[in-house]
């Protein structure tokens, strides 16, 4: 079996397609074209969090690859009869999204073929399915859903999609203003008390990753309300709740805090640039969207939404509490 140790992308390798470098690492056993696609179209690498499936995906210096022994599966959630819908109406739909299902699709993926698309569906397909099989009709007769905010691949939780263009500038403005409730569960190791951290965050803080900055005139600013819910031995369920709702903005505040979110392997490090020991075991982000209110977009009426911790972080939970069941 073809096998290759994690690797980070260095410079000379950044910006080139993940075949060809794939290929150039994997040159003791001198793989073809053909054995290094087969490799990628089964779901056997995997860059920083997510699976990857496409050839030509672009790599930066930093991420990390991991040559998996097994092809991932997708998660038993993803099919469009297992998904949970919460609402919905003419304007908008609201699902619970499962961990490792992309919200929506990358824009490299756009031209994929519709058979392809349905190897490595995503949320936004994943729900069209579920709302066509509601109403009784073809899912290429409905018009696409409208995305007005996403959930990291491993995150699990509450998410709308618009229907109408007019409920896309609703929720598009609610969001803007920051008049969403969103509440998330996650896990740290340590102990955090509440509090709120607010930051600049920029799209490149100097190493290719997302964080915080200094310096004036730069970035979004990013604020988050932390409080503990249940301390675990060496361990902490927090509760946040997003102010505004950057990209990557809860793993990167706890981690820049010096307590990363319990199985990610991005924002891993504490401000020092070392690494923290992460003794979770945690399968995935643990990272869940508990909480979703809003106003209707066309009624006004206020919608709230609570969805349960997932099976998965429950495990990890349940094994936390006892110290005795670790190993």
């Amino acid at each position: 079996m073809t096998s290759l140790a994690p690797f980070n992308v260095i410079a000379p390798e950044d910006g080139h397609t993940l075949a060809k470098v794939l290929r150039s690492r994997l040159h003791e056993s001198q793989p073809s074209w053909k054995v290094v696609r087969s490799l990628i179209e089964a779901r056997r690498v995997r860059i920083d969090d997510d699976v990857c499936t496409d050839e030509a995906r672009r790599l930066r210096e930093g991420e990390l690859v991991e040559l998996l022994t097994q092809p991932k599966p997708l998660p038993k959630e993803a099919h469009p009869e297992r998904l949970v819908v919460r609402h919905l109406d003419g304007h908008v739909v609201v699902v619970e999204k499962p961990a490792g299902v992309n919200s929506v699709r990358h824009p490299s993926e756009l031209d994929w073929s519709e058979q392809r698309k349905k190897l490595v569906p995503t949320l936004q397909d994943l729900a069209t399915f579920a709302v066509a099989r509601r109403l009784n009709v073809r899912p290429g007769t409905l018009p696409p859903l409208r995305i007005v905010h996403r959930l990291d691949k491993e995150t699990s939780g509450l998410l709308v999609f618009a229907r109408s263009a007019d409920a896309e500038r609703g929720l598009g403005l609610q969001f803007k203003m920051h008049t969403v409730s969103r509440r998330y569960l996650t896990l740290i190791a340590g102990s955090m008390s509440a509090q709120t951290i607010a930051s600049i965050l920029v799209k490149d803080r100097g190493d290719g990753r997302r964080g915080s900055s200094t310096f004036p005139g730069q970035g979004k600013r990013a604020v988050t309300h932390v409080a503990p819910v249940e301390s675990l031995p060496g361990f902490t369920l927090l509760e946040c709740r997003l102010e505004t709702g950057r990209t990557h903005q809860i793993r990167i505040h706890l981690s820049e805090a010096g307590h990363p979110v319990c199985g990610d392997k991005v924002y891993c490090k504490r401000p020092t640039g070392e690494v923290v020991a992460d003794a979770s075991l945690a399968p995935r982000l643990m990272l869940h969207a508990t909480e979703l209110g809003f106003e209707h977009p066309v009624t006004g009426a206020r919608l709230h939404f609570e969805m349960p911790t997932p099976a998965d972080m429950v495990k990890v939970l349940d094994r936390l509490r006892n110290p005795a069941n670790r190993q």
